[in-house]
């Protein structure tokens, strides 16, 4: 037997056997699991001609375990711990005062709106799981899908099939120079003016890569990578040190006195809470949901 007629054959009777098992008994272990007792008989019947082995002795209507019956009786409560286990998880994390929410968001969100946000539903579910992920917005959709998470907050707004979107804002975007550059004193500048610039920015994957490659795009050149990383901090610093300039959001909490954000029309991100489609999210989840909602609303 393989491993698919292995469990055909003994797991929709393991119940019955750990019950005649437990009770030695057909009659009591009938009564135990509110089945005829003929069904279990045959049931137990069946499990033993598809094993080729005697799982019990029998001696009138007591049947007390041979040794085959014993081996597979310590394998049958493990399984059934197991099973057990991972049912009351999942009702755990549907719990709705102590269940489980996967949020995932982007790194560049995570210095100003997502502490505030998690702050006002830890307030209101204080006992609820919340667990985190924070990364590339490819990463975040790849968890999403995989159901690791409930809800991705991030950007670009994703054309995957299989998700539901609710675009929450627009977030301009700025040419990031360094004092004393050419575009520094002005009011705006065309994205298209910074053509022959060398370019800091993140690693392909990230949702700030889309946007500067698409707006790029649209201004009708391909930005000269000198520098690519995962950190917006570090994109900020190597701009202050005159390595090149970069298309980011506004600072939250500015740190180098010595860049300058300069507005660029047009130039934007989307921000879209995905959730996966046709999945009933849990009562935590759908709370945070509604946080996150009413947050971007709120402007």
């Amino acid at each position: 037997m393989d491993d698919a007629d292995i469990l055909a054959a003994t797991a929709p009777r393991l119940a019955r056997f750990l019950a005649v098992a437990h009770a030695e008994h057909v009659t009591r272990a009938a009564r135990d699991a509110a089945v005829p007792q003929s069904t279990l008989s045959r049931s137990i019947a069946r499990l033993e001609a598809e094993l080729g082995v005697e799982l019990f002795v029998r001696s009138g209507r007591t049947m007390r375990l041979s040794r085959a019956g014993r081996i597979l009786l310590r394998y049958a409560e493990r399984a059934a711990a197991e099973i057990v286990a991972g049912v009351q998880e999942i009702r755990g994390e549907a719990d709705p005062v102590r269940g489980r929410v996967g949020f995932a968001f982007l790194a560049a969100l995570g210095g100003v709106d997502v502490p505030r946000l998690l702050r006002e539903f830890r307030a209101a579910h204080p006992h609820a799981r919340c667990d985190l992920v924070q990364g590339a917005h490819a990463i975040l959709m790849e968890r999403l899908r995989a159901g690791d998470v409930d809800l991705a907050l991030t950007s670009p707004a994703p054309d995957d099939v299989g998700v539901e979107i609710e675009l929450l804002d627009e977030d301009p975007l700025y040419l990031v120079v360094p004092a004393g550059h050419r575009f520094a004193d002005r009011t705006s500048v065309d994205l298209a003016e910074a053509a022959d610039e060398p370019f800091i920015g993140f690693l392909p994957g990230y949702g700030l890569r889309a946007a500067l490659d698409r707006h790029a795009r649209r201004a009708g050149f391909r930005p000269r990578m000198v520098f690519e990383g995962g950190d917006g901090e570090i994109v900020r610093g190597l701009v202050s040190a005159g390595l090149g300039v970069a298309l980011l959001p506004a600072a939250a909490h500015p740190t180098h006195d010595d860049i300058v954000e300069v507005p660029v029309p047009g130039a934007f991100r989307a921000i879209a809470l995905v959730t996966a489609a046709g999945r009933t999210l849990s009562p935590p989840a759908a709370a945070l949901r509604q946080i996150v909602r009413a947050h971007y609303r709120a402007g």
